[in-house]
């Protein structure tokens, strides 16, 4: 019984009275937590000892090598039954039938025709085999006694000694015993250690073989590379497909389901093979099962590709090498080829590389372009390359609108005549003012005098989603943003799609996260070139490619955000597409920053120099002869770099990019011009008064000082 303990208690009431009783209280010790109970304890430490990782892997460990036994006994004996019989043989003649290479399938059939005849004839001299042995025995034995007889009379001869006539044969006798004796000796600890060495064999084949189950194998042995894919494994793929009217077409196959494979063709960095389907299973049955057709395969979902070809209940698969989409193509000629050159009308740009590995080349010539994708898939340089490709040919022209404003498009100052970035409603205002200035031209294009020919018009959106959903009105309430048929942007878009192509003057818009919202339905369809990189749902992959592409096996939803980036899944008619499938697939060459600069270098040296806006003017008219006499002050003459200086500072829109012949230009224009004093250039301030005086005799607005 334990002991009670007097717990003394400050009392924090105000002062008692006199004559009244201050109380201890006897608190007792609180009761002792009750035992955990043996059997609790014994039962969480064989839990923890049982989950714990070191009992994991040890328990996988001697499955696994145990396992490498009883698979390397399946493997010998299916070899030793391959080696026996004609398995071999006419496994190989089915495969080679199933792929139709029928003059490799006559080959085996005929291989396998001879060992049946080969064997046939080994049997038959079994029959004949004892007595022949027998025979060859007694003349054996006969003739070697007989030999050392004779031997051992010439001993006897040589040594006058008849007794060395039985001493060869003797000897013999003596060797064979003594073999027989090394035998009794060794076959005792033989017969115990034999089936030891036998297991160790088995294991041995077993283990190179990797024949136990995927769970019990290493982690880096159950990450291998997949197998190579042969018409069984597509046959046995198809079959545990979990479609069941294609399971039992297989099983009732005298082909075992070999006939409904085409060739298996070797396509790039993986494999293709058509698979007509039998009477009544669907070519969607099989699209819906993806992942579970590249498991079945021993792919990743992103290995596999299905396609519906022109014939009827057929898929085309392309199957890749395990791995081989993970790894990066090469540079783009643009970056190794510093003497290539562009052709708007006649040339393709190099894009980057299909699946099978051929080089993927994108007409442009009078085509809308649409790319888009989830953010940062790399939308913007896939989107740059193309510009870039074109730009080296100097006879286009260029808008550009970047609505991001990061910089990706900066190296296009001195080859665009505009380009605006930054992602504010003003930059919106500025790009919707630079796409209607574009319909302006193309209006004046299209009523030219029949027969002329324009220089293509590139106009180019990124980030096209921040201008559909820009809030801002202009003066007469008219949105810039939305899909209606007052908002600017839109409708200026829609105008150029409708009749741009004929004049050469063209949209190309990349946008993020397809939506109605941020990408509505006329603009998705005016364009001929539409691309997307990795989308989230199938939906979003019908607002970027459309409904026939997507039926026909275009799944850009099913790319990998962030590890296929630079993928993007195209439908235009400016790419060649394998017949009978409605989009291709492409991994884009990536061009980065530095070498974006040295492309757009190259495409500047081709111009005779391009002054690149950077700001849409709207109706500030600026008198620049007013402006160079604010600019000089109280100076009677100032040296031009400096008058330059003062401009910019002044209006940088207006003069930050003006340059000596731009101020010589004006000056001229009213009689007068820098002139030289000490050796420089300087403009004096008469001179400019006299050039404002000679304007305004002449009826111009007359400035005042």
């Amino acid at each position: 019984m334990s002991e009670n303990v007097v717990h003394l208690h400050k009392n924090t009431d105000p002062a008692p009275e006199p004559n009244t009783v201050t109380t201890l209280t006897v608190v007792p010790d609180p009761a002792p937590a009750a035992p955990v109970p043996l059997w609790v304890r014994s039962g969480r430490a064989i839990r923890t000892a049982v989950t714990h990782e070191t009992t994991k892997t040890t328990a996988r460990a001697v499955a696994r090598h145990t396992l490498y036994v009883v698979g390397g006994a399946r493997i010998a004996a299916k070899r030793t039954w391959d080696g026996r019989t004609a398995s071999r043989y006419e496994r190989m003649f089915r495969a080679a039938e199933a792929a139709g290479n029928y003059e490799v399938a006559a080959e085996w059939e005929e291989r396998g025709q001879h060992f049946r005849e080969a064997r046939h004839r080994r049997r038959m001299d079994l029959l004949h085999s004892p007595l022949d042995a027998a025979k060859g025995v007694g003349i054996t034995a006969g003739m070697g006694v007989g030999s050392l007889v004779a031997l051992g009379v010439v001993m006897a001869i040589a040594t006058k000694d008849a007794a060395q006539v039985v001493t060869p044969l003797m000897a013999t006798i003596e060797f064979i015993n003594l073999l027989i004796r090394i035998v009794q000796v060794v076959w005792g600890p033989g017969l115990a250690i034999g089936p030891f060495l036998a297991l160790l064999a088995l294991w041995a084949v077993g283990s190179k073989r990797q024949a136990a189950p995927a769970w019990a194998l290493p982690a880096n042995v159950r990450n291998s590379e997949g197998e190579p894919i042969t018409p069984s494994i597509v046959v046995k793929a198809l079959r545990d497909l979990g479609v069941p009217a294609l399971r039992s077409a297989i099983k009732e196959m005298g082909d075992a389901g070999a006939g409904m494979l085409g060739p298996i063709r070797i396509a790039g960095c993986g494999v293709e093979v058509d698979v007509t389907l039998p009477s009544g299973v669907s070519t969607i049955e099989v699209q819906n099962r993806r992942r579970k057709l590249a498991e079945n395969l021993t792919r990743h979902e992103h290995e596999v590709f299905i396609t519906i070809p022109t014939a009827a209940r057929t898929v085309r698969l392309w199957v890749a090498d395990s791995g081989a989409l993970d790894e990066p193509i090469g540079p783009s000629p643009l970056v190794t080829d510093e003497t290539l050159t562009a052709d708007y009308a006649k040339g393709r740009a190099p894009w980057g590389e299909d699946l099978r590995g051929d080089a993927a080349a994108l007409s442009l010539f009078q085509r809308h372009l649409l790319i888009t994708g989830l953010s940062n898939q790399g939308k913007t340089a896939a989107l740059r390359s193309l510009a870039l490709w074109l730009a080296l040919d100097r006879s286009v022209q260029f808008l550009m609108g970047d609505l991001k404003g990061a910089g990706d498009w900066r190296m296009f100052d001195g080859v665009a005549t505009t380009l605006i970035e930054g992602p504010t409603d003003e930059h919106v205002i500025q790009v919707t003012e630079m796409v209607e200035g574009a319909v302006d031209e193309m209006n004046r294009r299209l009523q030219a005098p029949p027969g002329t020919q324009f220089p293509a018009l590139i106009v180019i959106v990124d980030e096209a989603q921040v201008a559909f959903m820009c809030p801002a009105r202009d003066e007469d309430k008219r949105p810039y943003g939305g899909a209606k048929a007052n908002s600017r942007y839109f409708m200026a878009v829609r105008k150029i799609h409708n009749q741009g192509r004929a004049v050469n003057v063209l949209m190309w818009q990349g946008t993020q996260d397809p939506t109605n919202e941020n990408l509505p339905k006329l603009v998705r369809e005016g364009a001929h070139t539409r691309a997307s990189l990795a989308l989230g749902t199938e939906q979003q992959a019908r607002m970027a490619l459309g409904d026939k592409a997507v039926d026909g096996g275009a799944a850009p939803n099913l790319l990998r955000p962030g590890l296929d980036k630079g993928t993007v899944v195209v439908a235009s008619d400016g790419i060649a597409i394998p017949a009978g499938q409605a989009s291709i697939t492409v991994r884009t060459h990536y061009i980065d920053t530095e070498e974006a600069y040295a492309i757009a270098d190259r495409a500047k040296a081709l111009r005779d120099g391009v002054t690149t806006l950077t700001v849409i003017e709207r109706g500030e008219d600026r008198d620049p002869l007013a402006d160079i006499l604010t600019a000089l002050g109280d100076r009677p003459r100032l040296l031009t770099a400096d008058v330059l200086k003062r401009l910019a500072a002044l209006n940088e829109d207006a003069y930050g990019d003006w340059t000596n012949g731009d101020l010589k230009r004006v000056m001229e224009a009213e009689g007068e011009e820098p002139k030289k004093s000490h050796g420089r250039m300087v403009v004096h301030k008469d001179h400019v008064l006299r050039a404002i005086a000679h304007r305004d005799a002449d009826g111009s607005a007359s400035v005042s000082e």
